[in-house]
């Protein structure tokens, strides 16, 4: 399959390539949706991870499940009300998430979502509040460009009675189109028209037909001359029964295997590291015999491609670990165990890439008794020939799926004739559809984003309120606690704070001015040479100046209190404004030399990832050479009596506050006490203090005096 052979696949590529626009992809049955994924997988620069409703669709789709990576419980996802202002705990536990999370979901461009038709809309609402809170607070799904591929006409979520009725208060339908979050974004619909599993033209109109409900007597006449009463095939024909529920297909398949007088021979799989059961691609003990029909599980990787998952065969002999399949009008197939792997999302430490991590496998023949299979388990699959019994359709889309497993319409036959009432159909879907088909994208649109997107990149890189707004809340919560904090830190904090508004914000809101009046010129951000040059100029500027500013901050900044909420809550936004600064400045470094938005976005991605222990030992020094306030006259001393102080509380077991107060150890170290009297005329110094602790105080400052040459007359040591 070629993109170049269908424009609808080249329009997806470039949407998902050259814009941030959240896109629907869809197409009827075998219209190549699962083989763009796969290209697109190996060739966007976008930092993305895949993610499916199911376990099985995900190991399918070389991911991960939804539930798993956003640390989502099953049931409706909607958030309790909230008591006395907080949410119930069990809702504050659900999204502690690892470093190594956080990290992947800082970075991400493009989060994937496969067989979408199966995810809830509250289900999607709740990733758009993972995404919100780790990315952008303020852009639904954090900023992240969704693409989401399926068939709204395939297989729908499961919705029990109980949980719709929960939903229904906040959602018309429980599609993915009913999300609260994907309708405050201009999401796009693309659908694939080509298809590529069939090509009778007789017969891609009547599943077209099927697929949209419009079955005419034509139509009907047609599709039932495919019905043959008690059709019972040869056992080479490789006829596959697809039924509607898991017990009918069983049923079959034990009953034909039973009928076959050979051994028995079972397969156990290899499971190691983490693989869920729900994830088994096939059956842990896997029982065969010769003589049974069987379906090839997964496509085969080597060079010959001698099956692929769907190919129907039946099993020749059994020799120890190897299976002998033949197909008709082929050569047997000698098969062997094969690998299903589970992955997880990490970040390459010396890439600072997204990475695939293999945390499990599981090792089983790629084979499963196929006389018969769930519609629902044949998603994705291809027949030659099928017995299909969809006399008990109970979902909607369910007959249209069965239909398009097969080839051909000569390669189907029916157990009983299709009756109109069970092509069951969905209104809200075809009204959601019909606006799909009426509103389909064009070049002009594409182009249209692409700009939109690079001048959106461009004010991004112009804007430096998220540092602002850091550093304004650092101002703030110095403001708060100045009683317990040096003066210094307040001085440094209002300084760093006029010095960042004049010098970045100011100059940046006149830039924006003269953006603006080079893309009326050309709008095309990467060939706009005098706009590439300004911008280049200005990033060196703001980079020399933002390093400068905070250079000086985090230097002179002295976090010294004794109070440890207020110090954990300052130390926590400093951390924040660091790494804020250090994202910003690696950007602007980025597009010094040129703004193109591939390395831009690469750069972003790199630059967002936290380190841990890098920032906080900068911020808040862990060595035993502490910084002191400029302020004080006399560091050396202070220091030690800090040290003293501190080992006092831990002897005694108390807090160091209620040994000395920071206030009453810079005032010790200022005024330099010679005796008890001027100890006691010391704020937090009164007669049971002076008894406990003032024979040891007044040494050190003896020794400390005496060794720098500031001894006076009457010092009691």
């Amino acid at each position: 399959m070629s993109d170049h052979d269908n424009s609808q696949l080249e329009l997806a590529h470039n949407f998902v390539h050259y814009t941030d626009l959240n896109i629907f992809l869809t197409g009827k049955a075998g219209t190549g949706k699962t083989t763009f994924l796969r290209k697109l997988r190996e060739e966007s620069p976008k930092r993305m991870i895949v993610t499916a409703p199911t376990g099985v669709a995900a190991i399918n789709a070389g991911g991960v499940t939804i539930h798993s990576f956003f640390q989502l419980p099953f049931g409706p996802q909607i958030i309790p009300k909230a008591q006395n202002g907080n949410l119930p705990e069990q809702t504050r536990d659900i999204n502690r998430f690892s470093k190594e999370k956080v990290n992947i979901l800082r970075s991400l461009d493009l989060l994937i979502i496969d067989e979408i038709s199966m995810v809830r809309a509250d289900l999607l609402d709740a990733v758009d509040r993972v995404l919100r809170r780790y990315k952008n607070h303020n852009r639904p799904f954090g900023g992240v460009q969704l693409l989401m591929i399926g068939d709204l006409q395939q297989l729908t979520p499961v919705v029990k009675d109980e949980d719709w009725e929960i939903l229904k208060a906040y959602y018309d339908t429980p599609f993915f189109f009913s999300s609260l979050a994907l309708n405050e974004t201009r999401f796009i619909s693309i659908e694939l028209q080509h298809i590529y599993r069939q090509n009778d033209a007789l017969f891609i109109d009547l599943l077209n037909k099927i697929r949209d409900n419009r079955l005419d007597q034509e139509a009907i006449h047609i599709l039932n001359n495919r019905y043959i009463d008690g059709f019972e095939p040869k056992k080479e024909d490789g006829y596959i029964t697809l039924t509607t529920h898991n017990q009918q297909a069983n049923r079959i398949n034990f009953l034909q295997m039973n009928r076959i007088d050979q051994t028995s021979h079972t397969f156990s799989a290899e499971v190691s590291g983490t693989f869920p059961e729900y994830s088994y691609p096939t059956e842990q003990e896997l029982i065969l015999k010769t003589g049974a029909q069987v379906m090839f599980i997964k496509n085969d990787t080597s060079h010959e491609k001698r099956y692929y998952n769907g190919k129907i065969g039946t099993v020749q002999s059994i020799e120890d670990d190897i299976v002998y399949v033949s197909c008709p009008g082929e050569k047997e197939i000698a098969t062997e165990p094969v690998e299903w792997h589970n992955y997880t999302y990490t970040i390459n430490e010396k890439t600072e890439e997204i990475t695939e991590n293999l945390i499990g496998t599981f090792k089983q023949m790629p084979l499963k008794p196929a006389w018969a299979i769930t519609i629902h388990k044949s998603q994705g699959l291809t027949f030659e020939k099928a017995i299909i019994d969809a006399s008990a359709a109970f979902a909607h889309g369910q007959v249209y799926v069965a239909l398009s497993r097969c080839r051909t319409l000569e390669g189907i036959i029916l157990s009983s004739k299709i009756d109109p009432h069970i092509l069951k159909s969905d209104n809200q879907i075809l009204g959601f559809m019909q606006q799909v088909e009426n509103n389909q994208p064009n070049e002009q649109l594409l182009q249209e984003s692409r700009m939109a997107f690079e001048q959106s990149l461009l004010t991004e890189i112009n804007d430096f309120t998220p540092i602002q707004r850091r550093l304004s809340y650092c101002n703030k919560l110095v403001k708060d606690n100045e009683h317990i904090l040096p003066d210094q830190s307040i001085r440094v904090c209002k300084a760093a704070s006029d010095a960042f508004k004049a010098a970045v914000i100011e100059v940046s809101g006149k830039f924006t001015g003269h953006l603006n009046q080079f893309l009326i010129n050309n709008p095309d951000v990467e060939t706009n040479k005098q706009l590439q040059e300004r911008l280049s100029q200005a990033c060196n500027y703001y980079s020399e100046k933002t390093q400068l500013i905070f250079k000086n901050f985090f230097e002179q900044f002295i976090l010294e209190t004794d109070n440890k909420a207020v110090k954990k809550s300052i130390k926590e936004t400093l951390n924040k404004l660091e790494n804020e600064v250090n994202q910003k400045v690696a950007c602007l470094e980025a597009v010094k030399s040129g703004f193109h938005v591939s390395s831009y976005l690469q750069v972003r991605g790199k630059a967002s990832i936290e380190k841990a222990g890098e920032k906080t030992e900068r911020i808040v020094p862990k060595s035993s050479t502490e910084r002191v306030s400029e302020e004080i006259l006399h560091p050396e001393l202070y220091l030690l009596l800090k040290q003293w102080r501190n080992q006092k509380a831990d002897d005694l077991n108390f807090p160091v506050y209620l040994i000395l107060p920071q206030k009453t150890l810079i005032e010790l170290t200022d005024k330099l006490p010679k005796d008890t009297r001027q100890l006691k005329s010391i704020k937090g110094f009164g007669d049971k203090k002076v008894k406990q602790f003032g024979r040891e105080l007044l040494s050190i400052i003896a020794d400390y005096c005496e060794k720098n040459g500031l001894k006076k007359e009457g010092w009691i040591k």
